[in-house]
């Protein structure tokens, strides 16, 4: 038997590891979301769509999440807890909210960024309603964040209740007899991830405007770790 130098025996050795390695991804096992949970089917925009992982276990996240070192500001680290009351979730929870959305629960899923950013891709089942629609500072009004609370969140008003009075109210921290959040739908809201600041500037309007903590759910890894993950994205 030839004894071979250690050098070259460690050499062997690695090899072997990744010939078994390459061999591993060679057969390309299957990708489920869980052991005991392969797809599920959702509604988008009227079409059904599998939600899925990628099968190719070689798949890389796109070029658009590549970065590390985006700068700071304004693409700060956020904190794992928003603020009181509203609820951070990871990849799995979505999932179910998505399912439950599907099975008629009051539940709307909202992609927080802007357009530009959907179009490369979106949860499906999740609805746009861009950050900059909530955000004063970016030009949102009253009027157009109460049109989007009263036609898209189950919102109403208490009474005939105009922008001016709503307005007084945040002033006042007097919103609960301007607004009746009874019907108020349990929003789960999502952007590019643990370094953007989209979802959590339409959160903090919400919150502003009287609604709910309990019923604000925020997926803090957003669409980072959504292609991490080799999840389903849909334009």
């Amino acid at each position: 038997m030839i004894k071979l130098p250690k050098f070259m025996t460690t050499t062997v050795l690695l090899m072997s590891v990744l010939s078994t390695t390459n061999a591993v991804y060679a057969e390309n096992k299957p990708v489920a979301i869980t052991k005991g949970l392969s797809s599920v089917t959702l509604m988008h925009e009227g079409a059904q769509v599998e939600l899925m992982r990628v099968q190719d276990n070689s798949n890389t996240i796109t070029q658009d999440f590549v970065l590390t070192s985006r700068p700071c500001p304004p693409f700060c680290i956020q904190p794992m807890i928003f603020a009181p009351g509203v609820e951070t979730l990871g990849e799995l929870e979505v999932i179910d909210y998505l399912v439950r959305k599907q099975a008629g629960e009051n539940i709307l899923v909202i992609d927080s960024r802007t357009k530009n950013w959907v179009e490369k891709g979106t949860i499906p089942g999740a609805v746009n309603i861009s950050w900059v629609d909530l955000t004063p500072s970016k030009g949102a009004t009253t009027e157009g964040i109460m049109d989007i609370m009263l036609n898209q969140m189950g919102i109403t008003l208490i009474g005939d209740i105009d922008e001016f009075e709503v307005d007084e109210a945040i002033v006042n921290g007097s919103v609960a007899d301007v607004f009746n959040y009874a019907q108020a739908k349990t929003l789960v809201l999502f952007c590019n991830g643990m370094w953007c600041g989209q979802s959590p500037a339409s959160m903090t309007s919400l919150l502003r405007f009287g609604y709910p903590a309990e019923k604000i759910k925020w997926f803090r890894g957003g669409m980072q770790t959504w292609q991490i993950l080799g999840l389903t994205t849909i334009p």
